[in-house]
C-alpha cells in the first residue's frame, strides 16, 4: 500500500517532479499550493506525513505549522528556498520533525520522509510507560498528563519515550537524536535543543518546582 504525503507548496512544477520520484518510490502525493487550502487540507485528509514550504500564498509556512499544530502531530518536513538558520530554529520551534533547504535533491526528501515514517511506526513491543503523572502508549506515541492526552509532535514524544524509558539515566545527546530524531547531530546543529525546549514547556515542571528533564551540559538529558 501505497504511503500518502501532503505537500504544500506553489511551485508546482517541483510538485510534478517530486510527485514521480515519490511514487516511483511507492509514495502516493497530493500537492496544494496555497497555504490556506494546505492548512484545510492537511485537517481533512489521512495523510502519513506533510511537507510543507516555507514561503505560501495566502498563509506563510509558518502561519500554516503554528495552527497546524495544534491539532496534528503529523510527521512532517519543512522546506525554504532561504535556507537562513532563523527559518530553520522557527520551523523547529513550531514543531516541524525536520528541515530540508531548496533545490532539494529528490532522492534526500525520499530518504528524510522515509526516515520520519519509519520513526513514526509503532513500536513492536507496544507498551504503557507510566512515571509520576504521565503515561504514554509506546506504540501510538499518546502521552497522558493527570489523564489529560498531550499534544506532541512525532519527535518530542520519540524524545521523551527515550527518556522515560530510562527514567533518572543520563542518555547521550548523540544517542537521542541518532533514536528520536533518526540522525547524528552536526557540530552546530541546534534541532535537538529546540525539540527538547518545546517538549519541555508543554510538559511542564513537576508539581513541586523540579525540573523533570535535567541538561548535564555537553553530556546529554535525564528525566528525574
Amino acid at each position: 500500500m501505497s504511503q500518502t504525503v501532503l505537500m504544500i507548496d506553489d511551485d508546482q512544477e517541483l510538485c510534478e517532479l517530486l510527485g514521480s520520484w515519490l511514487a516511483a518510490e511507492g509514495f502516493s502525493l497530493t500537492s496544494v499550493h496555497d497555504g490556506a487550502a494546505g492548512l484545510d487540507a492537511a485537517r481533512a485528509g489521512s495523510y502519513e506525513a506533510i511537507v510543507l514550504d516555507m514561503m505560501l500564498p495566502s498563509m506563510n509556512g509558518l502561519e500554516v505549522l503554528r495552527a497546524l499544530r495544534q491539532t496534528c502531530n503529523t510527521p512532517l518536513l519543512m522546506l525554504s528556498a532561504r535556507g537562513e538558520p532563523v527559518d530553520r530554529i522557527l520551523g523547529l520551534e513550531l514543531g516541524a520533525d525536520d528541515y530540508l533547504a531548496k533545490p532539494c535533491d529528490p532522492r534526500e526528501l525520499v530518504a528524510r520522509l522515509r526516515a520520519l515514517l519509519r520513526r513514526a511506526a509503532p513500536a513492536p513491543d507496544d507498551q504503557a510507560l507510566l512515571l509520576g503523572d504521565l503515561r504514554m502508549d509506546t506504540g501510538s506515541l499518546m502521552v497522558w498528563q493527570n489523564d489529560e492526552l498531550l499534544t506532541l509532535t512525532q519527535t518530542e514524544a520519540l524524545i521523551l519515550r527515550e527518556l522515560l524509558e530510562r527514567p533518572g539515566q543520563l542518555i547521550d545527546r548523540q544517542n537521542l537524536s541518532r533514536q528520536a530524531l533518526g540522525k547524528p547531530l552536526g557540530p552546530h546543529d541546534r534541532s535537538l535543543d529546540m525539540h527538547m525546549s518545546n517538549l519541555r514547556r508543554k510538559l511542564g515542571p513537576h508539581a513541586d518546582g523540579r525540573p523533570r528533564i535535567q541538561s548535564i551540559r555537553g553530556r546529554g538529558y535525564l528525566y528525574s
